[in-house]
């Protein structure tokens, strides 16, 4: 049986990663959404990852720097989007190894927290709690209650504040 491999993407997996989100999405905002996130100055190269299933990519997770507003304070955290899973491929587990893959990469690079929009059951499986029991807001269209949150250091949210995605995001909230 074959197990699914997490890494981190390269430049020769992006057309694949282009059809994961293509197939799961059923459309072309995600994929011009990870084109603009890969230029800007919040992506991290080490958290696009990709997962693989009998030698074929079939998951995509990223992970993007934001600012946190906290008062006059602004602080560097990671928001969660897109992930995809390809739809032929659900239901195996993909998408939680990408999910667990990114918080424990995101922990040993240093980032304090983790903010996702949509999905909330799925995240809170693993750790994730509703961004309104922490005090966040965010600045997308989306209903706070589909928002949720992980600290990778303790107490790194105290406080609360305003998650500023960036306004690309808006293609996709």
């Amino acid at each position: 049986m074959s197990i699914i491999e997490v890494r981190q993407e390269k430049p020769e997996d992006i057309r694949a990663i282009d059809v994961v989100h293509l197939s799961a999405f059923g459309g072309d905002d995600e994929v011009g959404l990870i084109d603009k996130l890969r230029a800007s100055s919040g992506f991290v190269s080490e958290l696009s990852l990709v997962a693989e299933f009998h030698g074929r990519i079939v998951g995509h997770i990223l992970l993007t720097k934001v600012r946190l507003l906290q008062g006059k304070e602004s602080t560097e955290i990671l928001v969660l989007a897109p992930m995809a899973v390809v739809p032929s491929q659900s239901h195996r587990g993909i998408g939680s190894e990408l999910v667990q893959a990114s918080i424990k990469q995101a922990r040993e690079l240093g980032y304090k927290a983790i903010v996702a929009a949509g999905q909330p059951e799925f995240y809170q499986r693993f750790g994730f709690v509703a961004a309104s029991q922490l005090g966040l807001d965010t600045n997308l269209s989306v209903a706070n209650d589909l928002v949720t949150a992980i600290e990778l250091q303790p107490d790194a949210l105290k406080g609360g504040g305003n998650v500023i995605y960036p306004s690309l995001f808006t293609c996709v909230y």
